[in-house]
């Protein structure tokens, strides 16, 4: 992977292709800054800017004269790194352009985009989905979009799902909320997934080493020590009562910790249960999916953080990675949830970072 090394340093270095070609070299030695924003929640973001060589030309440089290379629509592949050892950290597609102009310095050029989720968000939908699992829905709106599927199974089955005036990004996170799933979109595959803040760290960040700034909160307000559902199936002629209760216990990982959330709140404060009543579930699988999904989603918020770090193109959202050296409770598993790496000609890289974790 390529990585900084501040005992044998290397000139950040970065690559660019529009619709699978390097540009030219032209362009590329006019690039003053890249940034790349990775996140689990919000369509990932490219932009880069081009300065103008010439105060004043009859045909600006990269706004008329460039305007097929940076037409809305061209794929565009970012590569950051080291030298020659450049990795792809994002694949998207150009969506906006922003020229500006100020009197005293040359005119550049902003090109804007975004990953392919950008596309679920164009337009509303109303739709109905009948013995559906969120998975296969998922599944259906990513072929309807272009895109490839590549889903983990959600198991339960719903009888009735509607979509009512929403785009398929909206409608599909929120599906993904009600199970502890992301919705993620790599080039042309959607990844719709659970959390993945079970997995092992990929790398360990120090502040001996390439962590330069971290800033953690711990709080613990909003924490429970029990998330109850409670519902009524209106199909069944008893109008039986559907209920399940995620408690301690009901982690899907306490991330290498020994006290959970949801024990630090309780011992500290008491038994605090927050009750979902407001949403109807048609069997007990469904309440148990949406009760433990909900607790594990509010222990998440424990701890959350941001940091920065030498520019590391192996540090990526969705994943786990390790941060030591920040004191006993603070030191420990994290998971990302979001990244920017920021790259200037100036010869600066570097990666910043959002994390959360779920235990002391």
């Amino acid at each position: 992977m390529p990585i900084s090394d501040p005992k044998n340093p290397l000139v950040p270095n970065f690559n660019i292709l529009i619709n699978g070609s390097l540009i030219s070299v032209e362009p590329e030695t006019h690039v003053t800054n890249i940034m790349v924003d990775d996140d689990t929640e919000l369509p990932s973001m490219f932009s880069f800017e081009l300065v103008n060589s010439e105060w004043h030309t009859k045909d600006l440089q990269w706004i008329d004269e460039q305007q097929e290379l940076f037409a809305i629509g061209n794929t565009v592949e970012i590569k950051l790194g080291y030298g020659d050892n450049l990795e792809t950290i994002m694949t998207g597609e150009i969506t906006g352009l922003e020229p500006e102009f100020n009197f005293n310095r040359l005119p550049r050029l902003i090109v804007r985009g975004y990953d392919r989720r950008h596309r679920l968000q164009r337009g509303r939908h109303t739709r109905t989905f009948l013995q559906q699992k969120d998975s296969d829905i998922a599944d259906i709106i990513a072929r309807d979009a272009g895109l490839t599927p590549k889903t983990e199974d959600s198991r339960v089955i719903h009888p009735y799902i509607l979509q009512a005036n929403q785009t398929d990004l909206d409608f599909l996170q929120e599906r993904a909320r009600c199970i502890q799933y992301e919705v993620i979109v790599k080039d042309k595959t959607l990844f719709f997934q659970p959390v993945a803040n079970a997995e092992s760290p990929i790398f360990i960040l120090s502040l001996e080493d390439d962590l330069l700034e971290f800033y953690p909160r711990l709080s613990s307000i909003g924490q429970v020590s029990a998330v109850t559902v409670t519902s009524w199936n209106p199909t069944n002629q008893d109008n039986q009562k559907l209920e399940w209760r995620a408690k301690t216990g009901d982690e899907i990982t306490k991330m290498g910790g020994n006290n959970s959330a949801a024990s630090l709140s309780k011992n500290a404060f008491g038994t605090a249960v927050e009750t979902i009543s407001n949403q109807p579930v048609m069997s007990l699988a469904e309440a148990e999916q949406l009760a433990k999904a909900r607790f594990n989603n509010i222990a998440l918020s424990l701890i959350t953080g941001e940091g920065v770090c030498r520019g590391r193109t192996d540090l990526r959202s969705g994943k786990v990675i390790e941060i030591n050296g920040v004191g006993k409770q603070f030191s420990g598993q994290y998971y990302v949830t979001a990244t920017s790496h920021r790259y200037r000609s100036s010869g600066n890289y570097t990666t910043h970072l959002s994390v959360q974790r779920n235990a002391l």
